[in-house]
């Protein structure tokens, strides 16, 4: 059983470590040759669903790398089972909607329907994690925000200027706000149920919303945000907040009431964390193209953002964004192995 004095956990709260706590968003994943050699016989879908197989590959980075915290392989786009919404993953392209959210009558015919059964696979492999997993280590859940979630809905895949999505905001606010609180309802279920199975952390991913300004991100997404924050208060974890591209509304996302802030590597930690109410603690922030750099120009980076974290109240290291599948593992562990040594106090 993972234990609740962990030094991620304690750096999430604010309190004391011995050293920065290391973690990495896709730290389970194709760069790793264990991964990719499972992958050959499994989809990802495949593995999402299988319980035994998902505790595999979280647990592979924590047996290649002394990382502080384990995070729940899974993807964002799972509950849109519970919504009535089908999709899968092409080979090169990502993941695809079959029949994208254009239209009020198609929001008018999603569903919450049942994430606690419908998720049941991710909620069992939560729980087998948990119970495997080294006692000086935590477990992170997750989901994707309402506004990303809401853009894979409407744009049916990865999109550059997010057209649908915002004249979906501008011409149908009724229809935005409804599916805006499907999307919560379903992901304070499926988030409260990742707790109740173990997760001892959690992050809301808002990997798109940097395609808004200020004032949309306020008018359009803040609410939601909050909401389900605000709900999952009552489980006193830990709740990380995300996003990449979002600098000019950083102190915006802070306001929807996240324990820890991530910062992506465009966006200097100190002085986010100077414009912040409070003391929150930081999470960031190297480049991840960083961790394919000739050795001596990785360490540099790595120097320079343990630098920029002297300024916050609380620093967990991490990327800007996910690790690519370029990436080479002995990067990887000498990052994890630089951090720790480096901020040993």
């Amino acid at each position: 059983m993972t234990g609740h004095n962990s030094r991620f956990l304690k750096a999430c709260r604010g309190e004391e470590v011995d050293c920065t706590p290391v973690w990495f968003m896709r730290q389970a994943g194709r760069y790793m040759e264990e991964y990719r050699k499972l992958r050959q016989d499994h989809t990802l879908l495949e593995i999402c669903a299988n319980p035994e197989l998902a505790q595999e590959v979280t647990l592979q980075p924590m047996r290649r790398f002394d990382l502080d915290a384990a995070i729940i392989f899974a993807d964002i786009l799972l509950p849109l089972k519970s919504m009535g919404v089908d999709f899968d993953f092409t080979k090169g392209e990502g993941p695809k909607i079959r029949q994208p959210i254009r239209s009020p009558q198609d929001v008018a015919q999603l569903h919450v329907g049942d994430p606690e059964e419908d998720l049941r696979s991710v909620f069992e492999a939560i729980g087998l994690v948990s119970s495997s997993l080294d006692s000086e280590k935590a477990l992170i859940g997750f989901a994707g925000a309402p506004f990303t979630v809401a853009s894979y809905m409407i744009e049916g895949s990865y999109s550059r200027n997010f057209l649908h999505t915002k004249l979906m905001m501008y011409t149908h606010p009724a229809a935005w706000q409804k599916l805006m609180g499907t999307i919560v309802e379903v992901t304070v279920r499926y988030l409260s149920a990742q707790i109740e199975a173990g997760a001892q952390v959690i992050q809301l991913f808002d990997s798109w919303v940097g395609c808004l300004d200020p004032e949309d991100y306020r008018q359009y997404v803040l609410p939601y945000s909050k909401e389900i924050f605000d709900r999952l208060q009552t489980f006193s974890v830990p709740l990380i907040h995300f996003g990449t591209g979002t600098a000019t509304f950083l102190d915006l996302m802070n306001q929807a009431g996240p324990t820890v802030m991530g910062v992506d590597w465009k966006t200097s930690m100190s002085k986010v964390s100077d414009g912040f109410e409070g003391d929150v603690p930081i999470q960031g922030n190297l480049d991840p193209l960083a961790l394919l750099a000739p050795r001596d120009c990785l360490e540099k980076k790595v120097d320079r953002v343990l630098e920029d974290a002297k300024g916050c109240p609380s620093h967990i290291f991490n990327l800007g964004h996910g690790i690519l599948p370029q990436t080479p593992v002995e990067n990887v562990e000498a990052v994890v192995t630089w951090v720790h040594d480096r901020t040993r106090r």
